[in-house]
């Protein structure tokens, strides 16, 4: 198996602005498995947050030795191999995960959903995010989305009723919101949630920084509406513990390793009757069609990195009306345009 990689810098339509950030260009990485004359894809989307760069990607990579597998069917193996290989380093795990899928759906000729038998048919409906910003720019995001039924707004500064109010002005859509841990005080939440309950809101994702267990426990018994963790999980060892806290997880492959891990996280948090979202980061078509194979297994998906910048250089799901139609192409649906 050889691996190389490049990267690209994807730009943003709209400054992405969360309640911590900001940024106009997101940088990803692009690995390239080749094996048995069969080229595969993976993605890498780095956050800070959780300790990742372009650098530590690339060093990762290099640091695997794939030669000691005979082929990429032993995926089961060398994922357990990669995962062992250093801490860490979920983004850079999960390209070499999308990439074996891509190539063992290439090699056997089928799309992941039906290798998984899932219908495509059934896949959850899409979001489109609402970035923080002025109210001029988020009634233009409005009417830019308005072939999605659905619309995920970013709150968690002073201006979320300015947000929400500008949105109620534009549309009656149903919305999700994202604090992004910008509620600190478990009270200022609490009214905040109180509020959000009559403004057509299904669901609040992590109204408070992760590292704030307690008050989380707290707030979910008071509020009026449901609380997804996002910044909260990762992994599938986080997953039985937020029950106490949380009605549901947002599962980004790029924090989980990959749609290897992401499926077991679907069925704990089953187990547990907890709702399952689907969300992902700045990515192409590569990460955004991965997770897409997962979509009919979803409550709720959030993929739409990949709309939201102007050079995706894959070509891979599409979002129709708001539903992500799978195509019926082997392995990840996805190819890199000229």
């Amino acid at each position: 198996m050889k691996l190389s990689w490049k990267q690209y810098d994807l730009k943003l339509k709209h400054t992405f602005r969360i309640s911590r950030s900001a940024r106009d260009i997101a940088p990803v990485i692009i690995l390239e498995m080749v094996h048995d004359g069969i080229t595969a894809y993976g993605e890498a989307s780095p956050t800070k947050r959780y300790g990742e760069s372009l650098e530590t990607i690339g060093a990762f990579f290099a640091s695997l030795d794939l030669s000691r597998f005979e082929s990429p069917m032993q995926l089961e193996d060398i994922l357990a191999y990669v995962d062992a290989a250093a801490p860490g380093n979920t983004s850079a795990k999960c390209a070499v995960d999308l990439a074996l899928h891509d190539w063992v759906g290439k090699k056997l000729g089928v799309p992941l959903y039906q290798l998984w038998g899932l219908n495509p048919a059934k896949t959850a409906p899409c979001s489109f995010t609402i970035a923080i910003d002025s109210k001029e720019v988020v009634e233009q995001k409005v009417h830019e989305a308005a072939e999605f039924p659905i619309l995920k707004v970013k709150l968690g500064l002073d201006n979320d009723e300015e947000m929400i109010n500008t949105i109620r002005k534009v549309t009656d859509k149903v919305l999700y919101v994202d604090a992004n841990e910008g509620w600190k005080d478990r009270n200022l939440a609490l009214e905040r949630i109180k509020w959000l309950k009559d403004q057509n809101v299904e669901f609040v994702e992590q109204p408070m920084p992760a590292d704030q267990f307690d008050d989380l426990k707290w707030l979910r018994d008071r509020a009026d509406l449901p609380l997804i963790a996002d910044e909260s999980v990762l992994r599938l060892s986080e997953v039985p513990r937020l029950a106490e806290a949380f009605d549901g997880i947002n599962i980004k492959l790029m924090k989980c390793t990959g749609v290897r891990e992401a499926m077991r996280m679907i069925n704990t948090a089953r187990a547990l009757n907890m709702k399952v979202m689907m969300g992902c980061m700045i990515e192409t078509a590569v990460g955004i069609s991965a997770g897409a194979h997962l979509a009919p297994l979803l409550d709720y998906a959030d993929l739409d990195g990949n709309v939201l910048v102007s050079n995706d250089p894959f070509d891979g799901v599409r979002n129709i009306k708001g539903r992500l139609s799978l195509n019926s192409q082997p392995g990840l649906g996805v190819t890199l345009r000229p």
